[in-house]
C-alpha cells in the first residue's frame, strides 16, 4: 500500500480553506490498502475517540483508491453447531472524504474527467427544498425527479426531528417538574 501524507501551514494553506492558516490543511492518500479488522475493533473505538475537550477543526481531504477491508464477526456463537458469520468485505474504487472549516465530513465519489463534479453538502440540499418545483425539457426531468425524491426525504426528516423535539421539550418540562419538588424557587 502507498500512504502520502502533506500538511500545509501559514499562508500558502490559504488556498485550500482560512481555517487552514491558522490550524493547517491536511492531506493524505491510501492506494491499494488491504486490512482485516474483527467486529470488536469497531465496538471498542467509541471510546478510544472520546474526549472531555472538543478538538480543533483540521481541514482535510483524504482520498481512497482501490482498498479493500473486511470486517469478521469473533463475538462468541449463540448456537455451538453454527457455521459461524460470513466475514463482511467492503472494497473502496475511489472515494474522497473532506472536512472542511464547519467541521463536518463530506464523502464524494471521485468523478472522472468528462463527468461534472456533483458535492452537495447539507446546506445545498435545503436550499434545493426551498426551490419551486423545476419545469424544463425532457432531458432534464431526470434531475426533478430526483429532487422531488430529495424533498420527500428532507420532509421525512424534518418530522423526524419534530418529534425528537417535542420529546426533548417534555424531558425537560418533566426534570423542571422534578428539581422544583426539591427547590420551589428554581429558576432557568
Amino acid at each position: 500500500p502507498e500512504v502520502c501524507l502533506r500538511l500545509e501551514v501559514g499562508p500558502s494553506a490559504a488556498v485550500h480553506s482560512p481555517l487552514a492558516v491558522q490550524n493547517g490543511f491536511l492531506r493524505m492518500l491510501v492506494h491499494s490498502y488491504t486490512a482485516e479488522f474483527f467486529m470488536s475493533f469497531l465496538t471498542n473505538l467509541g471510546p478510544f475517540l472520546e474526549d472531555e475537550i472538543i478538538p480543533e477543526v483540521i481541514p482535510m481531504e483524504i482520498e481512497v483508491v482501490d482498498a479493500k477491508i473486511t470486517l469478521k464477526d469473533d463475538s462468541p456463537r449463540i448456537y455451538p453447531t453454527s457455521p459461524g458469520p460470513v466475514p463482511i468485505t467492503l472494497a473502496v474504487d475511489h472515494i474522497i472524504v473532506k472536512r472542511r472549516d464547519d467541521g463536518v465530513f463530506y464523502l464524494t465519489a471521485a468523478q472522472g474527467e468528462g463527468s461534472p463534479k456533483q458535492e452537495k453538502p447539507v446546506s445545498v440540499l435545503q436550499e434545493q427544498k426551498a426551490q419551486a418545483p423545476c419545469v424544463s425539457a425532457a432531458p432534464a426531468a431526470g434531475t426533478c425527479g430526483l429532487q422531488l425524491k430529495e424533498v420527500a426525504e428532507l420532509q421525512r426528516e424534518l418530522q423526524t426531528m419534530k418529534i425528537a423535539l417535542a420529546e426533548a421539550n417534555m424531558d425537560k418540562t418533566r426534570l423542571l417538574q422534578e428539581i422544583r419538588k426539591y427547590n420551589p424557587f428554581f429558576q432557568l
